[in-house]
């Protein structure tokens, strides 16, 4: 006799362990006066973009991925390319992420434009920018 078995669905894997969420925490001598959100990328990416970049704020990074903060909003007007992920308000995957880099300076920040440029150069995808709607002077 032919006995059904359960379909394969979700429900019927073994669940992996989920991954909570962590905010990235500013050293305690630095203030993020701009807001802080994060861009973060695979760590095969990680030593490559940190030696590649003029200026680096705080980089931080566990054992899948490196993250780099970034002032809040930026990503207005671009697409982070893939496989980087924006993460507003600095939200992670808990991972348990380290601080790796401290700034020599006083920003926690690193530029978004430079980071945005060496992801597309090193992922092979070109720069792509929204293009804001052109505004008529009525003088």
């Amino acid at each position: 006799m032919l006995v059904p078995r359960a379909r394969k669905s979700p429900e019927n894997y073994p669940r992996r362990n989920p991954v909570g969420v962590t905010r990235l925490r500013l050293p305690a001598d630095l203030p993020a006066t701009l807001g802080c959100d994060a861009v973060g990328v695979p760590a095969r990416y990680g030593f490559r973009i940190l030696s590649r970049l003029p200026a680096k704020g705080c980089v931080y990074a566990d054992g899948d991925w490196w993250w780099w903060l970034v002032p809040a909003g930026s990503d207005l007007d671009l697409t982070w390319p893939l496989p980087s992920c924006y993460a507003p308000g600095a939200v992670v995957p808990d991972r348990r992420p380290r601080l790796i880099h401290h700034p020599d300076g006083g920003s926690p920040y690193t530029p978004p434009i430079p980071l945005y440029l060496l992801i597309c150069q090193l992922t092979g995808i070109a720069p792509a920018w929204s293009v804001p709607p052109q505004v008529r002077s009525t003088l």
